[in-house]
């Protein structure tokens, strides 16, 4: 630990050597005060014991540029006062149970619509997160009632909720719905907001969001660069807004197949998570999910297996979205498959599809994948009924809800004319 007072502000002293007034004065110890900030230098396995990690730390404070910067942002985020700001804190590190008891407790005493329609945006939000869609509709529509009664329609606060109404959408697969929210918001946020603002940076990943969904990747790439561009000017370095968008530039990259830019991608993503989130994050465990299929992509398959097990030490142990965990179990089912231990593969596919088939509609693309990926192990099996079965319910889900030149339809069809014929 390094104390240096030049790095410091002069009008506080956060620590003091209480050596003399120790029972132990050996031991030099030292006193820090409430809410001591450190930035994290290093850390390091310990040569001795590779159980025990040293972390190198240096004291900082509010003269730190780069800490005022994010805590002034952090201020910006969670807004409001009181039982509010709370509930949006517990939103952003992922206490889902809390804050929805919070909120419930919050809505009985609202005040007036407009405290209502807040509150009802919030569970909204909450729901979508754990991946609760058709709730997270029903609280969005009750909040954008009341918002379009009492709102301009330029209104950014109206930009917002047709913003989250369209992630729901994008969420449960219609694609085309969520562009049509998406781009209703970015309408109003490009009247009304500066050009650098964060909202519009959310609206333009949002958009390359649905185009990446639809398999439109160039379109898909071009939006996320200009969110970038956007957050890299408002937004610091290390803020986790900049890692989602890494993020999503990791899977436009997997799906294009360019398995080095994904892996960096997420990589930038995973860093940043790690030191902004507390280490049980579900954002960090679908990231380890990310790189551990790239690692499969790429042939390495004992890394793979690595990175799934840590995304599962998070999502079995925590309250998370369970389609996150489903997904973790679908890449592990892949790996497996790849690795031709197919009753591994099929144990963590029937896990994957349990989830995806209790949460989500039965024509969502999501279904599709891991019909398709069934379909693939049965035909290595030489089961080829069995692969018929679920190739067949793919290219049924692939051809109602994709565009016809989609990627994932196109291999659907190309398994589907190889399974063909083999029967």
């Amino acid at each position: 630990m390094t104390i240096d007072p030049s790095k410091i502000s002069t009008s506080i002293t956060p620590f003091a050597m209480i050596d003399e007034h120790s029972a132990l004065p050996q031991e030099q110890e030292i006193l820090f005060t409430m809410h001591s900030v450190f930035r994290i230098v290093e850390i390091t396995q310990a040569p001795s014991n590779s159980r025990i990690w040293e972390v190198q730390l240096t004291i900082t404070d509010e003269s730190d540029p780069q800490l005022a910067r994010l805590t002034n942002r952090i201020k910006e985020e969670i807004s409001g006062r009181g039982w509010h700001r709370m509930g949006q804190l517990m939103l952003k590190v992922g206490h889902f149970d809390q804050a929805e008891e919070l909120y419930n407790e919050l809505l009985k005493g609202a005040s007036d619509d407009s405290d209502r329609a807040f509150i009802y945006h919030m569970l909204a939000i909450m729901k979508n997160r754990q991946g609760k869609y058709p709730e997270a509709i029903e609280f969005y529509e009750k909040s954008l009632k009341v918002y379009e009664q009492i709102l301009s329609p330029n209104d950014p606060e109206l930009a917002t909720a047709y913003n989250n109404i369209g992630t729901v959408y994008d969420n449960m697969g219609e694609y085309s719905k969520a562009l049509e929210f998406y781009e209703k918001s970015l309408k109003i946020r490009e009247k009304a907001l500066p050009p650098n603002h964060p909202d519009l940076a959310s609206s333009y990943n949002n958009i390359g969001s649905a185009y990446g969904s639809m398999g439109e990747y160039s379109k898909a790439l071009k939006y996320y660069e200009k969110s970038l561009k956007i957050k890299e000017i408002s937004l610091p370095p290390t803020h986790p807004d900049c890692a989602s968008t890494y993020s999503q530039f990791g899977r436009v990259y997997r799906s294009l197949k360019e398995y080095s830019k994904a892996l960096s991608y997420f990589e930038k993503c995973l860093e940043i998570f790690k030191k902004t989130l507390p280490e049980k994050h579900p954002n960090l465990a679908i990231t380890y999910s990310y790189i551990g299929d790239v690692h499969r992509l790429i042939g390495d398959y004992e890394r793979a297996l690595a990175f799934h097990q840590k995304a599962l030490n998070i999502q079995e142990n925590v309250k998370c979205n369970p389609l996150e965990r489903a997904t973790t179990y679908m890449n592990l089912g892949e790996t497996y498959r790849e690795m031709k231990d197919y009753t591994t593969a099929l144990t963590y596919y029937e896990k994957g599809l349990k989830i995806r088939e209790e949460k989500l509609a039965k024509t969502h693309p999501d279904l599709a994948v891991i019909y398709h990926n069934m379909s693939k192990l049965y035909f290595s099996t030489q089961k080829y009924s069995m692969a018929m079965k679920y190739v067949q319910q793919a290219v049924e889900i692939g051809q109602e809800k994709l565009p016809a030149t989609h990627p994932h339809l196109v291999e659907y069809r190309e398994t589907f004319e190889k399974i063909r014929k083999k029967q």
